[in-house]
């Protein structure tokens, strides 16, 4: 190529480092784009004319090139002119001017490279060819081409393509403001990129303010900017939410940028590529509500930015030309997920067909729980203060309590609460820090872990906080609002969440839920439940296995046979908080018994009404909200509507039918709580509803006075297009001719090409084919444009009118959340009756007179469920009294069911004060105010505790909450140290829960010298085994090669009184598949220990005789005896 201008042979030289830069292109492009060579011609790239390369010594490109002179880069390059910016118009002219050596075909071809120009030389030829030849001219061809006419100045423009065509006019608009740029302020422009594409991103602002120019940028006559109008709205939206990832919509996406972009590109598993100076991902619009809680589940904060302007609004403005505003719609987090971008309401058949398969679906409770430590210098005692609320229902949990090191009252109550997100101060002290840790790391998958949010640490001083609830609460106007002087009223550690919840919820428009007064609810009070401590829920595998951390096999998972979601919140609720009103217990009790014997088709009726029910708590929430969409409000409302009136049609039959009062109550309440929503139901076109168009939305305008006028303009303007028809008519002398509409375009008038001559001059072509052409004439133009403008306007008047419409509907959000809490009652209640019906359990008789367990025949409820009826689970009895025998310690061989036993005990006794049957022939149970277990071995190093520094940690907190009143089971306490410190300490340790503590015990051990204590307190401890066979010939010891076979045992699971006298645990090891040698070698160094020993004791028996021998006779007769 000798012909090839000098510029561009540096240009070409230095493709290699930008190649490498570029490391991602495959060889056959980067050979295509060695010197530029554009693939598409067609495509943008031809008028954009901005891409630069850095002057970066790490881009590996010379830089001696930066330190031309203008005087060399003038002879240099053939072409340039002295002027360093220059506008559109005078672009033209210079090109015939500097391409006069140039034939027309050179011309031609140069028009299809985008040869990369070197960073330092100020104009290349290329790059003056490219932009004159690619920019102005496709610049002159918009003002006076009909193939985008909504760049032509004074004529009708297609404001439906505004939004989408708004990069490519960002680009324009650059180049018309500065296209031609000084080199040096080129070179600082792409140093700074370069530092950005390093960064990775320009996430949070970081790189977002440019440095100042440098003095040698003096030559440069007009600063280009060094972002484009997007980027620069981008980072300003950036600089505000620096912790979330911004979602920013553009057209008929939304994209992500910079550090953003990289995130939301992983998580996503979608391309990531860079644009300008960002690196940049995006979504298409209609899915944004799964990607989004995709980015959710990964404990991510995200906010959408959406477009406060309308594009026929904005086209007919004073700002036509400038960027759309946007501004950040909505934040959501994993407790947060309320509003119509998350919960888009498809038909309830989609979601129960798998339609939406890909949709990360809410957690059963999705609680924000907030946190504060307070700590007395003075009585060195720590109090801890918890807030916990569920957006998405409204529920508000209040608690405060003294905890100790362990911290194991805040564990139990986390486990209960399950929170999805924690809100905790910076300073949060290293004990709570790592018990949060140990939580949010329980589970194996990202999207299933806690997320937690630290604020600054002066919102949790009291009087910050305090601040912050008085201001909230003082402008409380509505109806059912809670009052200042009772939040005044709550503990401080209370307020200091309570401050903090407030300043966060507002970030996200949710802070209405706390005004309520019916919603708020003291987590535990001894008056209301029966105690469960995080030990115990998990030991006991109340809520969750223990295998795999899954609901099967947990007590949950037995009796939740519920049908709607807000039934399943509240059977979770049930089950971890067990009652102690003997009472209340009794009413459910009653209810679950008519439920099984009643032979009336109307609780049948009743039962059926639950399948099929959206989530109505969280649906009327969203709707309080005011973030519901048309589709939920509608699907909400509906369901409401028809319980209501179906309810009520039943009305007679449940007065005359029903004698529970619990039933009663609930049934007969219902029908008036629900009666609001039929006429907000009334109000609504369905089929606008159901698809979301909110222009059609009303079928009733009267109450809508600025929807009408609006209406009516329309209308006028539409009557005004078709009487213009006649006058098109005697124009173009087509008395048959009407309007057509093309791809969303319409009123356009279709003429043959054949008849082109008859168009007038001043009508604006639209679009055409080979056999017709489509305009509009001057009037269509300004008519069209107007009624754009009032569609848009009626959007944004019909949206403020949905608004007030559903702050009309929240009125009644009080009312409504206690029908539906009726509901949910109504829904467990029909699940426990299910479960006693398939299980063949019995009502438990619950006294409060005493304290007492008595299970006739009892199973465990999971294991007998799972072992279903092929394996019959053997039923075992048990008696307590706390009078009198209120401690059972166990003994037997290892996997003689000691264990399941024990646990079998403790879920009854729960089931029994949930009001539910239980698994066994005949019980009688007293209210038992708390259980508290020590089971299991295992250590905790986020705590950094060891195995045996657990197992006393637990059995410290026992000793410190249990009671007379309390049912406490020790499994193995003392085995994590040596022998005799663990007999020792399970000795003493049990020792005082018979003299002091005196609560009904279940104790399991290996340690035979325990099992003195029934010598000791035989009126108050007795001894029982788990039972098994011995297998006689498998003991034989004297064999010929001298091996010592270990036992055999057949367990029978069967509960038996007296104590067993070894563990035999080799038989565990022979059925764990230890290896014989192993076995025959431990079987007799086990003989050897237990003939020692046995030597050792009768040794000292008889040292003990001998020495109390006083006479010849006596000493005759020991000797005699002994030999």
């Amino acid at each position: 190529m000798p012909n090839m201008p000098k510029s561009l042979k540096k240009s070409c030289s230095a493709q290699t480092s930008i190649s490498r830069y570029f490391g991602g292109l495959s060889s056959s492009s980067a050979s295509n784009t060695q010197c530029g060579i554009n693939q598409n011609p067609s495509k943008k790239q031809l008028s954009r004319g901005k891409q630069k390369l850095s002057s970066n010594d790490d881009f590996g490109l010379p830089t001696k090139r930066a330190k031309l002179s203008l005087q060399d880069q003038r002879s240099e390059d053939v072409d340039c002119e002295p002027s360093s910016s220059q506008s559109t118009k005078e672009m033209k002219p210079t090109l015939n001017k500097g391409a006069a050596g140039l034939c027309s075909s050179t011309l031609e071809k140069l028009k299809g490279f985008t040869c990369m120009a070197e960073p330092s030389v100020k104009h290349s030829d290329t790059q003056r060819v490219k932009k004159k030849t690619g920019g102005s001219s496709s610049k002159i061809c918009d003002k006076g081409s009909s193939i985008r006419p909504q760049d032509a100045p004074g004529k009708h423009s297609d404001e439906s393509r505004l939004q989408q065509t708004e990069e490519e006019e960002e680009d324009e608009d650059e180049e018309g403001k500065g296209s031609v740029s000084s080199g040096l302020t080129a070179t600082k422009q792409e140093f700074l990129f370069s530092q950005f594409a390093k960064s990775g991103g320009g996430g949070g602002g970081r790189a977002a303010e440019p440095s100042p120019p440098s003095e040698s940028s003096a030559p440069s006559r007009r600063a280009k900017s060094i972002y484009t109008p997007l980027e620069q709205q981008v980072i300003q939206l950036k600089q505000q939410h620096k912790d979330a990832l911004l979602a920013v919509e553009c057209g008929y996406k939304y994209r992500f940028f910079g550090e953003d972009a990289e995130i939301a590109a992983k998580e996503l598993n979608i391309v990531c590529h860079l644009d300008h100076n960002f690196m940049t991902c995006s979504i298409p619009t209609h899915r944004l509500f799964v990607h989004v809680r995709r980015l959710v589940s990964h404990g991510h904060k995200v906010g959408v930015v959406k477009q406060t302007e309308t594009s026929a609004i904005k086209a007919s403005g004073a700002n036509k030309n400038t960027l759309f505003t946007r501004q950040l719609s909505a934040l959501y987090t994993k407790s947060t997920l309320v509003g119509e971008d998350v919960n888009p309401v498809c038909r309830l058949g989609d979601v129960e067909e798998g339609g939406s398969g890909d949709v990360v679906l809410d957690p059963p409770d999705s609680f924000l729980l907030c946190i504060s430590e307070n700590w007395d210098k003075l009585r060195k005692q720590l109090t801890v203060g918890l807030v916990a609320v569920q957006p998405s229902t409204g529920d508000v949990l209040l608690d405060c309590f003294p905890d100790g090191e362990s911290r194991s009252e805040l564990e139990g109550r986390v486990l209960k609460i399950n929170p999805v997100e924690i809100l905790v101060p910076s300073d949060l002290s290293e004990q709570t820090h790592r018990l949060l840790h140990s939580i949010t790391n329980a589970s194996a998958q990202a999207d299933d872990r806690v997320r937690v949010e630290k604020r600054d640490s002066s919102q949790f001083e009291f009087v910050s906080a305090m601040n912050t609830v008085t201001q909230f609460y003082c402008h409380a106007q509505e109806k059912d609002s809670r009052s200042l002087s009772s939040v005044a009223s709550l503990e401080s550690p209370v307020i200091c969440c309570l401050g903090p919840l407030i300043q966060y919820l507002q970030e996200f428009s949710l802070e209405r839920v706390l005004r309520s007064e019916s919603s708020f609810r003291r987590l535990s009070c001894e008056s209301e439940g029966m105690s469960l401590s995080a030990a115990t829920l998990r030991n006991l595998e109340i809520l969750n296995n223990q295998t795999d951390g899954g609901v099967k096999g947990s007590l949950l998972w037995v009796l939740d046979h519920t049908r709607t979601p807000f039934g399943r919140r509240l059977m979770r609720k049930w089950v971890s908080q067990p009652l102690t009103d003997p009472q209340s217990i009794s009413e459910r009790q009653d209810a679950i018994q008519e439920i099984l014997e009643s032979d009336s088709l109307t609780l049948n009726s009743i039962r059926s009404l639950m399948s099929h029910l959206p989530d109505l708590e969280r649906g009327i929430c969203s709707i309080y909200h005011k973030k519901s969409s048309t589709q939920e409000f509608y699907l909400i409302s509906g369901s409401l509507s028809r319980l209501g009136l179906e309810l009520r049609a039943l009305l007679p039959a449940i007065q005359a039918q029903i004698s529970s009062a619990l039933l009663q109550g609930l049934l007969l309440d219902t029908p008036d709580l629900l009666a609001p929503a039929h006429s907000f139901l009334k109000v609504l076109n369905e089929k606008a509803a159901k698809s979301g168009n909110k222009t059609e939305l009303f079928s009733d305008l009267s109450g809508f006075p600025v929807l009408q006028e609006r209406r009516e303009q329309i209308q006028t303007v539409l009557n005004e297009i078709q009487d213009h028809r006649r006058e098109i008519r005697l124009t173009l002398k087509a008395p048959t001719l009407d309007y057509t509409t093309v791809s969303g375009q319409e009123f356009l008038i279709e003429v043959k090409n054949l008849l082109s001559s008859t168009v007038p001059p001043d009508w604006v072509k639209i679009s055409c084919t080979k056999a017709v052409s489509r305009y509009h004439s001057p009037f269509l133009v300004e008519r069209y444009k107007k009624l754009l403008q009032l569609r848009e306007q009626l959007l944004l008047d019909c949206q403020r009118e949905w608004t007030n419409f559903l702050d009309q509907f929240g009125e009644h959000y009080h009312a409504m959340k206690r029908a539906i809490s009726h509901l949910a009652t109504m829904d467990c209640l029909f699940s426990l009756a299910e479960v006693a019906k398939q299980g063949d359990y019995c009502r438990p008789e619950v006294c409060d007179s005493q304290c007492t367990i008595m299970i006739r025949d009892g199973r465990h409820p999971a294991i007998d469920l799972l072992m279903g009826e092929h394996n019959q689970y053997v039923p075992n009895h048990t008696e307590l009294q706390g009078g009198g025998r209120r401690t059972m310690i166990i003994t037997g061989p290892n996997m003689g069911g000691k264990s399941s036993y024990i646990r079998q005990v403790a879920l009854i006794c729960v089931m029994a004060q949930m009001g539910s049957y239980v698994p066994a022939s005949e019980a009688c149970l007293g209210i038992v105010d708390g259980i508290y277990t020590r089971m299991g071995a295992s250590d905790n190093i986020y705590k950094g505790r060891s195995t045996f520094m657990e197992e006393l940690t637990e059995a410290s907190d026992i000793i410190s909450h249990a009671t007379e009143h309390s049912l406490v089971i020790l499994d193995e306490l003392g085995r994590g140290t040596s022998t005799h410190d663990g007999i020792a300490i399970a000795y003493a340790t049990l020792e005082y829960f018979i003299r002091h503590v005196k609560a009904l015990t279940l104790f399991v051990t290996h340690y035979p010298p325990l099992c003195e204590l029934e010598r000791l307190f035989p009126g108050q401890v007795s001894n029982y085994h788990m039972a098994f066979l011995l297998n006689e010939p498998a003991i034989a010891t004297d064999m010929d090669d001298g091996e010592v076979q270990p036992e055999f045992i057949t367990f029978l699971y069967q509960l038996t009184e007296g104590a067993a006298g070894r563990s035999y645990g080799l038989n565990v090891a022979r059925l764990a598949d230890i290896p014989d040698t192993i076995l025959h070698t431990a079987a007799r160094k086990s003989r050897e220990l237990e003939s020692m020993v046995n030597t050792r004791r009768k040794n000292k028996k008889l040292f003990s005789e001998l020495w109390n021998i006083s006479d010849r006779s006596s000493l005759m007769e020991w000797l005699r005896s002994n030999t």
